[in-house]
């Protein structure tokens, strides 16, 4: 096949490259595009702003749980980072700055939500259609829409007549006041061990509603002064080497939190000193004892949300929620909680299975139905039967134990690569082999058998049938090897056209 240049003609109404999200992927999309001489891309953003979960989750509390010079580009270090783990309007801050410098809202078109995409195999572009009912073609996508960006709410009878207010951690209402109300928290993982501490001092009486206590361990959490941050302005190296030292610890946590070993009963003895000598209340403290291994959930850190539950305004209940009424919530043992309003920290609705929204790829697949028993790509990015649609944090690419920058980073590498090889082969699309996919997962699974994460715990990291498609089953490091490698061989290379025809499969040049 003839090799076209980069700056070959296209349709206006054609967008060489469609980045749909301006949270951190989309951005380290575009920023890395530009910087690779690839310009030709627009960003479609749902909200008024860059950001995603950062934007959106301002409840009292909003941190990061991962080093903030680990939680960052790492081509674009922040010298003054204020704490040790960035609060959220600083990490707010910083996605902000990404967007200034780069020039990138000029690239973006706020206020667009994609609602439908259609693989047309004749153009071999993708129809992508807008809330608006706006419809725009694309030749490739990228969905860095990322995995926390729904809320999650339980099913629990009777919330609808609940009198009081009513609001997710995701979803924070910042004109209505907690001071002085009886507050519950339903949930009680990671947005919930940190708003329960920034609102316990303010509330009358606050109810904790637990299902299962997480392994909590100390965050240590401090400013960082300003000659510090003037060290790292004036010598970027000693930040990079906190960086990476920062790296270093968190990959050395693998073997606890991933393997049954004894580096796992280590780590649970510290969570459980840790707990007993914060909570001396032998009740309370059973309560908040885990009966899990540690990591099969998400371990959390947190220096105040143990001696915020040790307060006499506090109490965490653990009978099951049987309803909710109009002035209370009513759990199994028969009692009423008379509260005033309801926060449900229930996290996001993680995409295990199904899809964010109607995607139709070859022949009319849905992926929706692809994904119904457990969503599948190959190496968290390209999916067989959606030809050139690329994944930021798709399945089996979340961190368990470090900075989810690091696979975002990775995955960008593999992205571009991608790209470069469409555009040396115009009027081409590829599509991932389904022998290479299957093989891949097939693998993918098989390294989760005997880990902490199917040890027997329920959580989102799994689907109802017990399939891990959240995580990556091993270090980072070895994730950031398998994205190093393109290979167009795994990929059908087919010659799209004007007409609805057989496609011819050619081979292509390499980037």
């Amino acid at each position: 096949m003839t090799e076209h240049k980069n700056n070959t003609k296209r349709n206006n109404n054609i967008d060489e490259v469609a980045i749909i999200g301006a949270g951190f992927g989309g951005l380290g999309v575009a920023i890395r595009m530009q910087q690779q001489g690839l310009n030709d891309f627009v960003i479609y953003e749902r909200a008024g702003d860059v950001g995603g979960v950062w934007r959106d989750n301002v409840y009292p509390g909003a941190a990061c749980d991962v080093p903030s010079h680990l939680y960052s580009f790492s081509f674009e270090p922040k010298p003054d980072w204020g704490r040790t783990f960035g609060p959220q309007q600083e990490i707010y801050r910083y996605l902000r700055h990404c967007a200034d410098k780069y020039k990138l809202r000029e690239k973006i078109k706020f206020n667009t939500s994609l609602s439908d995409m259609t693989f047309c195999e004749a153009s071999g572009t993708w129809k992508l259609t807008f809330a608006d009912g706006n419809k725009r073609r694309a030749r490739s996508v990228v969905m860095a829409i990322g995995a926390l960006n729904v809320p999650q709410y339980p099913e629990i009878k009777g919330v609808d007549s609940f009198g009081g207010k009513v609001m997710h951690t995701a979803e924070w209402d910042q004109e209505y006041s907690l001071d002085g109300k009886r507050v519950a928290v339903i949930g009680t993982g990671a947005s919930a061990i940190q708003v329960i501490p920034s609102i316990q001092s303010v509330v009358s009486d606050l109810h904790v509603f637990q299902r299962t206590p997480p392994w909590v361990m100390p965050k240590s959490d401090k400013p960082v002064t300003p000659a510090r941050q003037r060290l790292y302005r004036r010598w970027p190296i000693v930040q990079r080497t906190v960086r990476n030292l920062q790296y270093l610890f968190m990959e050395s946590l693998v073997p606890a939190f991933m393997w049954d070993s004894f580096l796992t009963r280590f780590g649970e003895a510290m969570g459980r000193r840790y707990l007993g000598k914060v909570i001396r209340d032998p009740v309370l403290r059973k309560k908040l004892s885990p009966n899990y291994a540690m990591g099969c959930k998400r371990v959390l850190l947190s220096d105040d949300y143990y001696p915020a539950l040790a307060k006499r305004n506090v109490n965490v209940c653990v009978e099951g929620i049987d309803k909710i009424d109009e002035t209370a919530i009513c759990t199994s043992d028969g009692k009423r909680h008379e509260v005033d309003a309801i926060v449900f920290a229930t996290g996001f609705k993680v995409p295990v299975s199904g899809a964010p929204i109607p995607i139709r790829g070859v022949g009319g697949r849905l992926l929706e139905k692809d994904w119904a028993i457990g969503s599948e790509a190959y190496k968290g990015v390209a999916v067989s039967g959606y030809p050139n649609m690329l994944y930021v944090m798709g399945p089996n690419t979340g961190p368990g134990n470090t900075s989810v920058i690091f696979y975002i980073e990775s995955q960008i590498n593999y992205i571009l690569k991608y790209l470069k090889t469409l555009r040396r082969n115009q009027n081409t699309y590829l599509d991932l082999k389904p022998m290479v996919q299957r093989e891949f997962n097939a693998d993918i699974q098989e390294r989760f058998k005997g880990t902490t994460w199917t040890s027997g715990c329920n959580s989102w990291y799994l689907t109802k049938d017990g399939k891990n498609t959240t995580l990556w089953p091993s270090f980072s490091w070895q994730y950031r090897l398998t994205t190093r490698h393109f290979s167009v061989s795994e990929y059908e290379c087919i010659t799209a056209s004007s007409e609805v025809a057989a496609p011819d499969r050619n081979a292509v040049t390499t980037a």
